[in-house]
């Protein structure tokens, strides 16, 4: 299991692409043979087939996969069951209703502590959102700034950067504004690695789809820039 505090974001995987790509890469990034998996479907409003589908495409996987509910709460101590994970997979959705749902439940001080600890967070559009200070998000009807966020990475994050026509001109439109920080934006099917908050590496199941750094440049202007991406082939990554 990796020590360091780590974060992947997402832009695709089980729940929205043909292949394992993407998943095969959180996999990896646990740096265990056998990594425990698992599943927070609290955006979703812990829809009962988002978590089937979590499990048949998980199940059969060379991991050890579960899921978390609040909800429907099963689990008593949250603290305990967290850190036993190596990974925690946090699905799409409402975003503010999740952090909400989360802070009454206690589960945002419970994976600030699971991220300084080593287990691995990542997640697809509200499950790559939360872990930043505010993201460009569609949580109260069309995609807008939302000032909230769990601030493990600094700045902003808008998901679907190049599937949902409002999301492109919105985002860098926010930040030019002063209404969002500057940030990140992921296109649908590439992914980011943080280590330590910094970017260690970009990976994409399509050619062309990448992250980009959004920002203010020191003209005034918004800058937008497109990071290198590994094509995924299926083979592990060699890390360090």
């Amino acid at each position: 299991m990796t020590t360091t505090p780590t974060i992947a974001l997402l832009g695709g995987g089980f729940s929205d692409d043909p292949d394992t790509l993407l998943d095969d890469f959180v996999l990896d990034a646990a740096g265990r043979a056998r990594p425990r998996i698992c599943f927070l479907p609290t955006a979703s409003g812990d829809a009962p087939g988002y978590t089937e589908k979590f499990h048949a495409a998980f199940g059969a996987r060379d991991c050890e996969p579960s899921h978390l509910e609040l909800f429907r709460r099963t689990v008593t101590d949250l603290r305990a069951f967290v850190l036993a994970q190596d990974i925690v997979y946090v699905g799409g959705g409402n975003t503010a209703n999740m952090l909400a749902v989360w802070r009454l439940h206690g589960l945002d001080t419970v994976l600030r502590e699971a991220y300084e600890a080593g287990v691995v967070l990542c997640g697809i559009s509200a499950g790559a959102c939360c872990w930043f200070e505010s993201a460009f998000s569609d949580s109260f009807g069309p995609p807008a700034p939302l000032a909230d966020g769990l601030g493990l990475l600094p700045g902003s994050l808008c998901p679907h950067y190049d599937s949902e026509p409002e999301r492109r001109p919105g985002y860098p439109a926010a930040v030019g504004g002063g209404e969002l920080p500057g940030g990140w934006a992921v296109d649908d099917g590439a992914a980011g690695l943080f280590a330590d908050g910094r970017l260690v590496e970009v990976v994409t199941r399509k050619p062309g789809a990448t992250l980009r750094r959004v920002g203010v440049g020191a003209d005034g202007s918004v800058a937008e820039a497109a990071q290198a991406a590994r094509v995924l082939d299926g083979r592990p990554a060699r890390r360090g």
